[in-house]
């Protein structure tokens, strides 16, 4: 792990989208109930950035006087970019006939919404407003919405790190829902199925 980017507030709400990965379409009825795989998930968070409160006391916090929340900012959004030296790098491999061009692959990114939901992801999405600025134009408060795709074994594979991170989250949600209290038929004024 690189780096770790908490956020200064938790944000009021996340939403949650699992899109099924069934086998077929309807006209295939002997693989209704089968599965290809786990579902794509999606998140979507608002996150809230303030420098306000650091701004009283700009001595013990140089980079909120000097820059804002430029550096929050900064931190997120390079989850998002390839490094400068990558670019570089292949650019002069290009340059000599010595690469063939592929995709950069970014480091892991992992979500960590409480000890039981910590996902790899990867962004799909990231905006950013920024709003109150500074004399030198610094923004002082910023709204951020990220949206990211959880990243399972089909992606990733079981030996990755990653693929196993995704193996832990599963198997945490599957002791959870055994925690749920079990109905019953009878609760629904059913008293069998045929």
């Amino acid at each position: 792990m690189l780096r770790i980017i908490p956020l200064q507030y938790n944000p009021d709400s996340v939403s949650r989208t699992l899109q099924v990965q069934g086998v077929g379409d309807n006209s295939q009825r002997s693989e209704a109930l089968r599965l290809r795989g786990p579902p794509v998930e999606t998140v979507r968070i608002e996150a809230e950035i303030d420098a306000t409160d650091e701004l009283e006391t700009p001595g013990s916090h140089q980079a909120a006087a000097e820059f804002g929340v430029f550096p929050k900012l900064a931190a997120l959004e390079l989850l998002i970019y390839p490094t400068s030296a990558t670019l570089q790098r292949n650019n002069g491999l290009a340059g000599s006939g010595t690469l063939e061009i592929a995709p950069m692959e970014t480091p892991l990114t992992l979500f960590v919404w409480s000890k039981n939901r910590i996902l790899p992801v990867r962004m799909t999405d990231f905006s950013v407003t920024e709003e109150a600025f500074d004399a030198a134009l610094n923004p002082i408060r910023a709204k951020v919405s990220l949206g990211m795709r959880v990243l399972s074994i089909d992606d990733l594979g079981f030996a990755h790190r990653g693929g196993g991170i995704f193996m832990s989250y599963l198997q945490a949600k599957e002791q959870l829902a055994r925690r749920a209290p079990s109905g019953a038929l009878g609760t629904l004024g059913i008293g069998a199925l045929s």
